[in-house]
Order: structure tokens, then C-alpha cells, then sequence
């Protein structure tokens, strides 16, 4: 059965514009940050304190400073009590696992850009857009003011703030009251797949980030007001 599908057009003109389409209708999309919009990534600090030991490096973030260890910072442990307990397990590690707190920064790289478009056309459009993304409320704040298209979310829930991450379904929740959103109308990208799983369990429409072309074309499949691939993308207004 077809259903009827609002389509944004520009942000001056927010006139209902319909069309048949067999697609479940969007009424608004919701990114995750890291990995989506930012390249997050430690190895851009670690490869300046392990020079040319890329293995070591390696062997140091899988054993050491592990992705389960940071998650709990997501999940709104202090970071301070973090690096302590981590200290005292890895003492002779105590300086690297120092600097992933005090250098925290240096592993934030760009945006990532062609996802960047992406978004800057769906803003462009009127399409309400929102962000649920795990991080450290003691960190965020650093990329809030380093990347400007933050701005262009009507709201963003940051896991360490509300002290619930994603996959849990209460993130989600969180967001969907927060913002009184329906699920069944909301779209969500993310690159983890565990992520992505949960969101369609609670009724969202997702789609998981593999690369930006992609997104592309499944949002385009939705329905939703994105240039086609191999297009020239236009500047974004604030």
C-alpha cells in the first residue's frame, strides 16, 4: 500500500508538497556524530606518542585504553575517576593513558564532509534534524565549538549528559520524548550496526553509514531532498 509523503523544499518555502511513494513517510532524521559527521579517532593522538610503532600503538588501545573502558565515559563516568583506576591497574602506562584525557583534542580530526553536504541539504530543505551521539559530557563541549553545522540541529542528546548510551533503548527514548518525536516518521543513521538494530526496534526508520554515497542513495529512496551522487554540492546557509 502507498502512503503520503511530506517533502521539505527550502527553508523560505515549507509549503506541503506531496507525491505518491511506497516509502515510509519522514518527518525528521537524526545523525550520530562520531564516525558519521566527525572523524573521532584516538589514532590521530597515539601515532605522535608511539612514532612509527604502529603496532605498538595498536597493542596499546586494544589492551589499555579500550573501547569498553571509553564507553563508560560515554555513559557519563568522570573521566577523572577513568584515568585513576586505569592508572593504578596499568601503572607503567601512566602517562599514555594520561594524555587521552589531557590531549583528548588532538583526536578530534575534520568533519567529515561529504556526509556534511549531505546534512547542509537536508537543513537547507527544512528537514528538522536532531543528533544522538555517544560522548563524554566533559568532551563534547570541545567539538561543539570546533564544528559550526552543529548548529543546524534542532537538538542533541549527548550520552553523558542523560548517563545512558546507545545501544540501550533508553537513549532513544530519550530523544523521541525529549523532542516529542515519532518513531515511525524519524529516520536514523548510524556506522554501528548495534545501533542501528535497536533504533528499528523501537520503530524507527534506520540506516546504518558505510560511506557517504550511500547514505545518499538510501536517503534519496526516502524520499528525502538530497542531490544525486556525482552533483556539484551547493553552499549551505547558517
Amino acid at each position: 500500500m502507498s502512503t503520503e509523503q511530506f517533502v521539505p523544499t527550502s527553508r523560505a518555502d515549507r509549503g506541503p508538497r506531496r507525491r505518491r511513494t511506497a516509502e515510509p513517510v519522514v518527518a525528521a532524521a537524526v545523525f550520530d556524530l562520531g564516525g558519521v559527521l566527525i572523524d573521532w579517532d584516538p589514532r590521530h593522538l597515539y601515532r605522535q606518542l608511539f612514532p612509527g610503532d604502529e603496532a605498538a600503538m595498536e597493542d596499546f588501545l586494544a589492551r589499555v585504553t579500550t573501547q569498553e573502558w571509553n564507553a563508560m565515559q560515554d555513559a557519563g563516568r568522570p573521566w577523572s575517576e577513568a584515568v585513576a583506576s586505569l592508572t593504578r591497574a596499568h601503572p607503567d602506562h601512566r602517562d599514555l593513558i594520561a594524555a587521552y584525557r589531557e590531549r583528548w583534542d588532538e583526536m578530534l580530526g575534520g568533519p567529515i564532509e561529504p556526509v556534511v553536504d549531505i546534512l547542509g541539504e537536508l537543513h537547507d530543505a527544512g528537514l528538522p534534524l536532531y543528533a544522538l551521539s555517544n560522548w563524554s559530557a566533559e568532551t563534547f563541549p570541545v567539538a561543539r565549538s570546533r564544528y559550526g553545522f552543529l548548529e543546524w540541529f534542532s537538538g542533541i542528546v549527548i550520552s553523558g549528559e542523560i548517563r545512558v548510551a546507545k545501544p540501550d533503548p533508553r537513549a532513544f527514548r530519550h530523544l523521541l520524548d525529549a523532542f516529542q518525536l515519532d518513531p515511525a516518521t524519524t529516520v536514523f543513521i548510524d556506522d554501528s550496526p548495534a545501533n542501528v538494530e535497536a533504533a528499528r526496534e523501537i520503530g524507527m526508520i534506520a540506516r546504518r553509514f558505510v560511506e557517504p554515497e550511500r547514505l545518499r542513495v538510501d536517503l534519496a529512496a526516502l524520499g528525502l531532498p538530497v542531490r544525486s551522487a556525482g552533483t556539484s554540492p551547493a553552499r549551505h546557509g547558517s
